[in-house]
């Protein structure tokens, strides 16, 4: 299958499709230790919760319970294999929650390239 195929390639990054949730810890700026779990499992320290939805297009919720903030990259899977980066805004740090909406309806949303930032600014 074209997911198999796209995770594979970009092992480093999380690759989730909708309906799932998925908790993990960022090391070299990339997921690790990567579980799926409900939608309302909290994260522990340390711990990032990932969520993804269709609605409206396709939403993803991300929980950040670590006193870092993050700049990161999205990326869509559309129906084709084809991806698309998409904008992202910072996912704030200790226990807050970052929203992101997008018109284009998504197979999978795969994010990654986790970077360190004080900023609070959409990318």
């Amino acid at each position: 299958m074209i997911l198999t195929v796209l995770t594979a390639a970009l092992a480093a990054s999380l690759t989730a499709q909708p309906g799932e949730s998925w908790l993990f810890r960022i090391a070299r700026g990339e997921p690790v230790a990567a579980r799926r779990v409900q939608p309302t499992t909290p994260p522990a320290s340390g711990e990032i919760r990932l969520t993804v939805k269709r609605m409206m297009g396709t939403t993803v919720t991300l929980l950040n319970n670590s006193a870092q903030a993050y700049a990161y990259r999205a990326t869509l899977v559309g129906a084709d294999g084809k991806a698309i980066v998409a904008r992202s805004c910072v996912l704030p740090a200790n226990n807050r929650l970052a929203m992101e909406s997008w018109p284009q309806v998504a197979v999978a949303v795969r994010v990654g390239d986790f970077k360190p930032t004080r900023d609070t600014s959409c990318r």
